[in-house]
């Protein structure tokens, strides 16, 4: 019997290096940490959503049945990857990505206790250190993931962006949790591997020049948006997979991510 596609991609990884955090829990339960796409999928009030065409749902004369659809989207919506080109000329685009880059041991920062007094909370320098300081160092490789709580809000459109208005005219008014461009630095020093978010950018909902999308990228880190699920996540020791669409020359894309969680 052949083995399923996801056996083989970790024992792959698992094989090619052990010293770049790639060791994967023996056992352990599947969590999907990506939002379906559909029509109510959010984006950015300025991108372009998710629309599925249906070409064919129906049995044809021949007597079988026959599904087929057309979607369209913009890069950047629902559970996708920023890829460094996004924000950082001459660095990796979608396709470039190299795949440790989105294989590897997580941490899971929480930090819903300080976005929930806040809407406008960026992760600090001083939150990583109090994380450290309780659950150990953040080793080189990590992939960094922040649970603000957020993904809560998901089936909520307006709680979620901080506004229910759609185009430019929304912008100045997002609310909602992101990382200090210092912490990215201190993330980019400590050579991580990529970093995820439960909110629509790794930069809060206010932010108007983008400084940590253009720290992180500029040192070929991709970001995770809109994650899900991040709740189900132990502060360590989970193992995720974050697989884009392979867009040639893409700045982005949709994005299946699951993760590993050991069973003990």
């Amino acid at each position: 019997m052949a083995r399923p596609a996801a056996v083989l991609i970790l024992a792959g990884a698992l094989a090619c290096n052990r010293s770049e955090g790639l060791d994967i829990p023996a056992d352990g339960t599947w969590v999907d940490l990506s939002h379906a796409f559909s029509a109510e999928t959010i984006y950015w009030p300025t991108a372009k959503p998710f629309q599925l065409e249906v070409v064919s749902a129906q049995r044809t004369p021949a007597g079988y049945y026959y599904a087929a659809n057309n979607f369209s989207a913009s890069e950047h919506g629902g559970t996708h990857l920023d890829a460094p080109i996004h924000f950082a000329e001459g660095k990796w685009t979608t396709d470039q990505i190299p795949l440790d880059r989105l294989l590897g041991q997580a941490v899971v920062l929480d930090v819903q206790s300080e976005a929930d007094s806040s809407a406008d909370f960026r992760v600090d320098y001083a939150t990583i250190t109090r994380w450290e300081q309780k659950y150990g160092a953040i080793r080189t490789g990590s992939i960094v993931l922040f649970h603000t709580g957020w993904g809560r809000r998901w089936a909520d459109r307006t709680a979620y962006l901080g506004t229910s208005k759609m185009g430019p005219q929304a912008v100045p008014e997002l609310h909602f949790p992101g990382i200090d461009s210092a912490a990215a630095q201190w993330l980019v020093d400590r050579k991580i591997k990529a970093v995820g978010i439960d909110t629509p950018s790794i930069d809060y909902g206010q932010s108007s020049s983008f400084p940590t999308h253009r720290v992180l990228f500029a040192a070929n880190i991709p970001a995770f948006e809109n994650v899900a699920n991040l709740d189900r996540l132990p502060a360590r020791g989970s193992f995720v997979i974050a697989l884009p669409m392979k867009i040639k020359g893409g700045s982005g894309g949709p994005l299946r991510i699951v993760a590993v969680v050991p069973s003990r």
